[in-house]
């Protein structure tokens, strides 16, 4: 991925177990595994017998920053949700780091989501409106006080209303005093999975996850289905109409997923590098080198260096112990964040044709600074390849695409794009070779950033007027000196 500071960013893994005595240490090596997934939060929330008080522990920044041995025995139990999160929805501040835990009628409840809502801020104006009061300012804890509301006394019934009022993009881990629930979408926007430890049950956003734990993979969990999983073991439920049509991010083969996870039976790197296959045949061009931007580009370079059958280099070097890079005060602190994050062999280019292939092309300021670094150490030629199609729109599920305004192929040509990025030619992958690539029909995939074609309709005009509404009651409320019902 090019964009360094504006890497598009998935919010969020979850991952659960029911039925182990090591819940929290086994949810801590879950969430390493999808910590690709977010970087901003982490939390687990575990509880021991049924009905016991729930212990957890949330913190911001990595697993292995906020998790240490002494913290995860404090929050031992036999069951546990965990989270990882980057923000799409709320800022990146402690109080909106998850799982998200309350205490209501039905008791304790907690619960980890990955997506976003479409129409988050239509239904929070209503829920405060009949006097809820919010914790955060996440969309996730909109579920929790749907399903606290007085619907009916059964737990399964309230959720299911709960999810009814809902619409956008949602896989979620819920934990309640006597159960472990995972919930996807009716369009299965996220991917979530289950699998086997011994005798207990694991929910995972990734199968990768469950490889680390040593679990069996089961199978996904499918989309509009809602598992529970007790001391009788899982049954699954499927209150919604199937839709005709998934809805699966697209993105996920193409960028998010760990390349050693399965997605509707795809092995991630296997998709990569056929979509390089499909990139070579599409866009070929004579030159001395294939050249990744490291990780991400990876898979996709080396197919297309076996198609073309030139020569695949490492020129590009990342340094993986830098982790996240916090200072960003001035363009000279974000131009060392670029170059921290790769260096380039300059022996390595110096003098020859280099194929630069990367994953996407988003805002185009990393990747400008790539050609410039390739031509200052001697490159002849720079041909940049991109392994999915040009990002044309926003993403209302849950990835955090910028305004369309500063997507660079939705202000620019291919020639102009190729212009401003400073390199001889740029092509990038086509919708149908994309399909080809990943094995799946079009109509199991949201390819909403490419086309513009939006699953689930979100009506910016209504959200915006909502926004508008909050902020003048808010703002009359502080100017009446009675800001203490804000919080």
């Amino acid at each position: 991925m090019t964009e360094s500071a504006y890497y598009p960013k998935d919010e969020c893994g979850v991952f659960a177990i029911y039925g182990h005595p090591d819940a929290a240490m086994i949810t801590y090596y879950g969430l390493y595994a999808l910590q690709h997934r977010g970087q901003e939060s982490a939390g687990i929330v575990t509880a021991r017998e049924a009905g016991s008080p729930f212990s957890f522990h949330r913190g911001m920044g990595l697993v292995s920053q906020v998790f240490n041995e002494n913290i995860l025995k404090q929050i031992s139990g036999t069951r546990a949700v965990g989270h990882v999160r980057y923000s799409t929805t709320g800022s990146s501040t402690l109080k909106n780091a998850q799982p998200i835990v309350v205490d209501c009628a039905r008791g304790q409840v907690a619960v980890a989501h990955n997506g976003n809502l479409v129409n988050a801020n239509i239904l929070r104006d209503e829920l405060e409106g009949a006097g809820s009061i919010f914790q955060t300012t996440v969309d996730s804890e909109i579920i929790l006080h749907l399903m606290a509301q007085p619907h009916s006394t059964n737990g399964e019934s309230s959720l299911i209303h709960a999810l009814s009022r809902i619409s956008g993009a949602f896989s979620l881990c819920i934990m309640s005093e006597r159960e472990i629930i995972g919930v996807r979408d009716p369009y299965g926007f996220r991917p979530l999975c289950i699998g086997k430890l011994g005798d207990a049950w694991v929910l995972s956003s990734e199968s990768c996850a469950l490889d680390l734990i040593d679990a069996e993979f089961v199978r996904e969990v499918e989309p509009g289905e809602i598992v529970v999983i007790d001391d009788k073991g899982l049954r699954s439920l499927k209150p919604f109409v199937e839709k005709p049509e998934k809805a699966l991010c697209v993105f996920e083969y193409v960028y998010f997923a760990r390349p050693d996870s399965r997605l509707m039976g795809v092995n991630v790197s296997m998709a990569r590098t056929r979509m390089g296959i499909e990139l070579a045949k599409l866009h070929p061009v004579d030159a001395d080198l294939v050249v990744p931007i490291p990780d991400s580009g990876n898979y996709a370079a080396l197919g297309y260096s076996e198609q073309s059958g030139i020569p695949y280099s490492h020129a590009f070097v990342r340094n993986h112990y830098i982790g996240r890079t916090f200072l960003q005060p001035s363009q000279l602190i974000r131009d060392f964040a670029v170059r921290v994050k790769l260096n380039l062999v300059k022996d390595a280019v110096k003098g020859k044709r280099v194929i630069v292939v990367d994953d996407s092309v988003v805002r185009g300021t990393t990747a400008r600074s790539r050609v410039v670094t390739l031509r200052k150490a001697g490159a002849k030629e720079v041909h940049i390849r991109v392994s999915c199609p040009p990002h044309r729109h926003a993403c209302h599920y849950g990835i955090d695409f910028p305004n369309p305004k500063d997507l660079l192929a939705n202000q620019l040509s291919l020639d102009e794009i190729a212009q401003y990025l400073g390199a001889d030619t740029i092509g990038y992958l086509s919708e149908e070779a994309m399909l080809r690539a990943i094995g799946q029909p079009a109509n199991q995939l949201c390819r909403a950033c490419f086309n513009g074609k939006y699953p689930v309709a979100y009506d910016h005009k209504l959200d915006k007027l909502i926004l508008e509404r909050r902020t003048e009651r808010a703002e009359s409320l502080i100017a009446t000196g009675d800001e203490n019902r804000l919080f």
